[in-house]
């Protein structure tokens, strides 16, 4: 929610100001009046990490470590959900290549695995401090990654909760001094840049 009061959420869908000729989905990502912006809120629900406190969250998480155990069942269940919103806008005249999928932390880590999962073939995501879920089921798509869509991975050297790890190779993955499980103004020019140079106004 980018820092924004939980209790008014932001629309979940905003318009763009011109014909829309592009597509932007995931929270607190940069696009232009060209581009729709499409921000869907998750559901509160108890989460284990969290130690079975509620919280905003479209999946369980057991842990982050590498070995952790996984929701499996809900992260499919909702990007299931996500691919229905890509299918929706391809159906209204967005062509898939002209969407880009991303999110902060599970955001970002639904948006890859969403975007590794999809028929469709989109332009790129955008993973801010996330994670890779359920790699053994996509060890058949890594290669595809940069000869089908383009991916910026952004992560703070200093994040205590998420491992600075780079589960992928033949992307752009920028890491950010003293970071920690947060943002900062040049990662949010990266983002700019990285939407700007992958969505060109047509």
């Amino acid at each position: 929610m980018c820092g924004n009061n939980m209790s008014l959420p932001l629309p979940a869908i905003v318009p763009a100001a011109l014909k829309a000729t592009a597509a932007v989905s995931g929270g607190c990502l940069a696009a232009k009046a060209f581009a729709g912006i499409q921000t869907p809120h998750s559901p509160f629900k108890p989460v284990t990490l969290n130690v079975g406190m509620t919280m905003p969250s479209w999946f369980d998480i057991i842990g982050l470590q590498t070995d952790a155990e996984e929701d499996e069942a809900g992260i499919k269940h909702v990007s299931e959900k996500t691919k229905t919103l890509i299918d929706q806008e391809v159906k209204i005249g967005i062509t898939s290549h002209r969407i880009v999928l991303g999110g902060f932390s599970r955001d970002g880590a639904l948006s890859l695995y969403t975007a590794l999962t999809t028929q469709q073939k989109l332009e790129g995501v955008v993973a801010l401090s996330c994670w890779l879920p359920l790699q053994y089921t996509l060890k058949y798509r890594l290669p595809c990654i940069r000869s089908e869509m383009h991916v910026l991975q952004c992560h703070g050297e200093v994040d205590p909760l998420v491992p600075n790890l780079c589960n992928l190779s033949n992307i752009t993955y920028n890491t950010y001094p003293r970071m920690p499980h947060s943002a900062c103004p040049e990662e949010m020019m990266d983002i700019k840049q990285f939407i700007d140079q992958q969505l060109p106004p047509i």
